[in-house]
């Protein structure tokens, strides 16, 4: 854990206009002063993210909401006493003083604080809020330890807090309340049945929407995203030996078969989704670094549960087989 000296450097670095990446409960993050536009968009730069991609704020407490949100309706106060610190993030209509930078333009920011103690105490020594995606290069496969921080971005991050790996391995689910109807924009570990159990209404997902044109440009909406370099597919379970040949690796929920082919790697997610979400990003970057030519994943169940996993699975298949140029 990054305590004492290390947040005091971290507070001054952020102070300075620099980038410092943070461990949170979900996967870490590059941060950056968020009232300071010309830092934030050093995360731009550093992550070669396209300039109407909007940040997610984190703040060190649910009080700080009225500094950076107006018309603040009732369920997003709800929700932040049951849901924060945790992995939530709530799109509301910011306040004027929030840089355009920061929101892609937008007149809404996204906000939420996170659950993770090394997070919390650079929020608090901060004062502020933190502009912080995750650490990585845009589109790529998010880190939930240091070390990818350091593969990623090296010296492009002035300090990088060690927190240890990621608790929940995904991204925050992304909840829009600035429109009349909540509409879930981004999957993640709070559900529709957590946030309906608040609110007393079930939120709509993203393709249930009348006019999903009118819904916020939000981080990790795009079709591809979180992509290792290396082609991947999904495959119904069934179809995977027929498929699987030398020089594939396979992520498939049972151990490997006893016949497995020569030259195939096989490794057996764990069958639960918060066990299978906590571990992807780290299993598809070490398939990513190993010898395979192909990453084959057993395509999973349609169910409301997984639906996290799925989405992200998605979208690294359509994202994947390019290079940083392409």
């Amino acid at each position: 854990m990054a305590m004492g000296d290390d947040i005091r450097r971290a507070v001054e670095l952020l102070r300075q206009g620099e980038l410092v990446a943070l461990p949170t409960e979900t996967v870490y993050g590059l941060g950056a002063d968020a009232l300071n536009p010309d830092a934030a968009a050093r995360i731009f730069a550093a992550k070669g993210r396209p300039a109407d991609h909007p940040l997610i704020v984190h703040l060190p407490d649910a009080e700080q909401l009225t500094i950076w949100a107006r018309d603040i309706p009732k369920e997003a106060i709800a929700l932040a006493r049951a849901f924060w610190p945790g992995p939530l993030t709530l799109i509301l209509k910011k306040e004027e003083d929030v840089p355009d930078v920061v929101t892609g333009g937008q007149d809404t920011v996204g906000l939420r604080v996170p659950n993770h103690p090394v997070a919390l105490e650079l929020l608090r020594a901060f004062g502020s809020g933190i502009a912080a995606p995750s650490a990585n290069r845009f589109g790529r496969i998010s880190p939930t330890t240091a070390e990818h921080v350091r593969q990623e971005l090296g010296d492009r991050v002035a300090l990088i807090l060690d927190g240890g790996p990621c608790e929940v391995g995904l991204e925050s689910t992304i909840l829009d309340l600035s429109r009349d109807v909540p509409v879930i924009l981004r999957p993640g570990a709070i559900g529709v049945d957590d946030i309906a159990r608040v609110i007393g209404r079930r939120p709509r997902l993203r393709g249930e929407e009348t006019q999903p044109d009118a819904a916020p440009r939000v981080s990790g909406a795009l079709a591809a995203h979180y992509a290792p370099r290396t082609p991947l597919e999904l495959v119904a379970v069934e179809d995977i030996p027929a498929r699987m040949q030398a020089g594939d690796a396979v992520l498939a929920r049972q151990p490997a078969p006893a016949d497995l082919p020569a030259g195939v790697i096989w490794i057996a997610a764990p069958a639960d989704p918060a066990g299978y979400g906590h571990d992807l990003y780290a299993v598809l970057r070490r398939l990513d670094e190993s010898p395979a030519v192909r990453i084959l994943v057993e395509a999973l169940p349609d169910a409301p549960e997984w639906g996290a996993v799925a989405d992200r699975l998605g979208r690294a298949a359509v994202g994947s087989g390019e290079d940083d140029e392409t």
